[in-house]
């Protein structure tokens, strides 16, 4: 079944991230009949891959809000009706599920400075647009065990590379999001809103599978503008 859940999904754009066993800690939510789900299956992007699948579908070109979760939305919900499974999504919250923790439980990813997962291939190129919860526990491919690339970055470059510092520890929280949201409303914070995270960019890990420039302005947009 996790052979054609992965064919299925990569014919439509999206990729396989990974899967897992979940235990009650994973706080993946019962199926429909009440019991527990045996095996949870990622899927997203990595890099371009699928861009243009999205690209050219109907949620992407009628100008209504939130063309990409829709999408995700059509393309997982089929996948779940046909394999009798539930689907998650990482947006719609509140409440909002675990992905960052699911990501870890089913992929080689870990935190990275700027508090994205960073992947050893993909670096920082790559997301999660939803998951699959089924009721048997299926055959899955181990997790890799390579260590996080930032723990041998030692110039680590995307903490300098913000224009307006929003990665510098200036507050308590990681991320300062209002102090980053505040530039991309002005003329100078064009440039990444329009080409992406400065800071993201920098990263030297995966660089091959940047995001195009549509992709990274879709990303950025929303980002800004919620």
């Amino acid at each position: 079944m996790l052979a054609d859940i992965c064919a299925v999904a990569e014919g439509q754009g999206l990729a396989y991230r990974g899967a897992f066993h979940p235990s009650p800690a994973d706080g993946v939510p019962s199926m429909a009949d009440g019991t527990s789900a045996g095996t949870l299956v990622l899927l997203g992007f990595t890099g371009e891959r699928g861009w243009s699948a999205f690209a050219a579908s109907a949620e992407a070109k009628d100008g209504c809000d939130h063309p990409l979760d829709r999408w995700a939305r059509r393309i997982i919900g089929g996948l779940a009706d046909r394999t009798q499974a539930r689907a998650f999504y990482p947006f719609g919250g509140p409440p909002w599920h675990p992905f960052m923790r699911w990501a870890q439980r089913a992929d080689c990813v870990h935190q990275s400075p700027l508090g994205l997962l960073i992947h050893p291939k993909w670096g920082l190129w790559h997301s999660y647009r939803g998951a699959l919860g089924l009721a048997a526990r299926l055959d899955i491919p181990s997790v890799d065990d390579h260590p996080s690339p930032c723990t041998t970055c030692m110039e680590k470059p995307c903490l300098s590379m913000c224009p307006v510092g929003a990665f510098s520890g200036r507050t308590e929280a990681l991320f300062d999001k209002q102090r980053c949201k505040g530039y991309l409303a002005t003329s100078e914070g064009d440039g990444c809103l329009t080409a992406g995270c400065k800071a993201r960019a920098a990263c030297p890990v995966g660089a091959a599978y940047r995001y195009l420039p549509a992709q990274a302005f879709l990303h950025m947009n929303h980002f800004a503008t919620t």
